[in-house]
């Protein structure tokens, strides 16, 4: 199923077909960016490659763990991101905000590429890397909600679940092209010229990604919601009071389902790789190789998951997750520890054909939990806390766990936690799915409309 194979509804008054393919696209390049970035931050050789080359050599721990701490302190910065580019953008405009974001991340991870390391400017080094990425973070922040509310209110209500499934198609590609590079290039120039000069291509090929997404951007109107309130006079002017004022509640519930996601995505995209080579003796290119894999059969499933939804509805997908999560994730680490290649690729992938399920639908449905008029902030707000204090941390306390108890299982572990905290907000959160987005969020929204479990027309 492609983009055009989904035209408007007739008898709708939904934005043409090709508007809605344009506005996926750009949503869904500031996605993939994003993920390019932990596809080649996480890869194997390069994790480690980047703990060497900008710290001193045998302080703060290993290599891997140096580099995980960087992927940690970008995730400060992203509550703060989300609390400014989030309502900026619920006043001024979804595009206008998008379009300062995807420039912001696209050149941070150029700037990686170019900053000298250690042996030339010392401790100046790991202190400008730092910078950038919290940059990055910061800019990061407001992405994310941004890009998924430009779908949401884009996408003809009957299909706002496969539409929004693109946008975690962005995440899986940009992932497997970051990681696939780094592999690509290892296997090419060989590992004595990655460590020399190697690992810089792949952050240099951001900015022009980066420039790309940005003309797409520019070359769409902002959403038709956003235009529906700018005209009516509904814009609030003090969009964060009214965010943390009146969308808290729901804030709460996201920040409980997020923490599941986040477990989730950033063991499997961001540690696993490393817990590979690391912890199962797996080879390097025989870890990227089944991450990759992995990640194309995800890339495969999940747009027709998110069609599939328009249908059933967003909760059936997400509950099965997080009951699956509870009850196959110590299976799924079990597998891994046979040491035989078709057990580590079998429990890799029950972990990513959960995940999946999560994936397929979080971008129709997160933005659907809150009013238009604070979406965008809300939003990011509830998603950056969330994000920051279990996404960012994630690889570093799995990989503090398992050094300090020696079990490795403690991946499993948190992953059936965070299954147990988002059982109970997706039970109660609003099914969404064939709610105009106009009317979600709100209080008297109507009931579902649609078949099977999103009602009946």
């Amino acid at each position: 199923m492609s983009l055009k194979d989904a035209d408007a509804e007739p008898g709708t008054q939904s934005p043409p077909p090709e508007a809605v393919r344009k506005a996926v696209i750009a949503s869904a390049m500031g996605n993939c960016i994003e993920w390019f970035d932990f596809g080649v931050f996480s890869a194997g050789v390069i994790t480690s490659i980047v703990g060497t080359v900008f710290f001193p050599p045998d302080e703060g721990g290993s290599a891997t763990l140096r580099s995980f701490a960087l992927i940690a302190a970008a995730f400060v910065a992203r509550p703060f991101g989300g609390m400014f580019f989030g309502p900026l953008g619920d006043r001024i405009g979804r595009k206008r905000v998008l379009a300062t974001t995807i420039i912001l991340m696209s050149g941070s991870t150029f700037v990686i590429g170019i900053l000298p390391g250690y042996a030339t400017i010392g401790m100046a080094a790991p202190l400008a890397l730092l910078a950038v990425r919290l940059v990055q973070g910061f800019s990061t922040g407001g992405e994310y909600g941004g890009a998924a509310t430009m779908i949401a209110e884009y996408a003809p209500t009957k299909r706002r679940g496969f539409y929004g499934s693109f946008l975690e198609l962005g995440t899986l590609s940009g992932y497997v092209a970051g990681a696939g590079l780094v592999l690509g290039m290892h296997v090419l120039v060989g590992d004595e010229a990655m460590h020399s000069w190697g690992w810089r291509i792949p952050f240099l090929i951001a900015l022009p990604l980066g420039i790309v997404g940005l003309y797409v951007r520019t070359r769409i109107e902002d959403t038709p919601t956003f235009q529906k309130m700018e005209q009516a006079g509904e814009i609030s002017q003090a969009p964060l009071r009214e965010t943390l004022l009146n969308a808290w509640p729901m804030i709460v519930k996201l920040i409980c389902i997020v923490f599941l996601l986040n477990i989730a995505d950033y063991t499997l995209l961001t540690f696993m790789p490393s817990y590979l080579t690391a912890y199962l003796d797996v080879p390097e290119v025989q870890a990227q190789l089944i991450t990759i894999a992995v990640e194309l059969a995800m890339i495969a499933v999940i747009v027709p998951l998110g069609a599939l939804s328009d249908r059933i509805g967003r909760k059936p997908l997400l509950i099965t997750a997080a009951i699956g999560f509870v009850l196959l994730s110590w299976p799924a680490f079990a597998f891994m520890q046979t040491n035989h290649g078709l057990g580590v690729a079998a429990g890799y992938a029950m972990i990513g054909g959960l995940l999946v399920l999560m994936l397929a639908v979080i971008g129709s449905t997160f933005p659907a939990m809150f009013p238009s008029k604070v979406r965008y902030g809300a939003f990011a707000i509830g998603y950056n806390i969330s994000t920051s204090l279990f996404g960012g941390t994630c690889a570093v306390l799995v990989g503090w766990l398992i050094k300090e108890t020696g079990s490795n299982y403690v991946p499993a572990y948190y992953l059936m936690l965070a299954g147990v905290v988002a059982i109970g907000p997706l039970l109660v959160i609003p099914e969404t799915a064939g709610v105009p987005i106009e009317e979600a969020g709100n209080e008297n929204a109507p009931e579902p409309v649609g078949s099977g479990a999103a009602g009946k027309a």
